[in-house]
């Protein structure tokens, strides 16, 4: 096990403990955040699911988006795949497909920080996960 042996070391430490802290403390009220669940069963994983998780994780955090992003299962729209739910506070949930990094930024910017619609979206005809 390697110790801590510098003060760069323990800065390290304590953001990856604060890093899990927040996490934790976000998930305990997700109603009160912005809601992200990709779907990542094989068909969404093969569509390149993954790559837009990493996007959403990496690009919430950078602009500051109070958010927690999970993954789940199949929704059910192998077709459209990746495709990922997206659920603002106080707001239905709106499911997204076709989703790439491309996609992701356009739903950062004009849907959750704007409220704005964007084209991708999937008509309700599904339960949330």
């Amino acid at each position: 096990m390697n110790g801590i042996k510098t003060l760069a070391d323990l800065k390290r430490k304590q953001e990856e403990v604060k890093s899990r802290i927040d996490l934790r403390n976000r998930a305990e009220n997700p109603d009160s955040l912005v809601q992200v669940k990709v779907a990542m069963a094989t068909c969404g994983i093969a569509s390149g699911a993954k790559e837009v998780m990493e996007y959403f994780v990496e690009e919430l955090d950078k602009r500051r988006i109070d958010a927690v992003v999970t993954q789940t299962g199949c929704m059910g729209y192998c077709f459209a795949e990746p495709t990922v739910e997206i659920t603002l506070p106080g707001k239905e949930p709106m499911v997204f497909g076709y989703v790439n990094a491309r996609k992701a930024d356009e739903i950062i910017e004009r849907y959750i920080k704007e409220g704005e619609l964007v084209d991708g979206i999937i008509p309700r005809n599904y339960n949330t996960i």
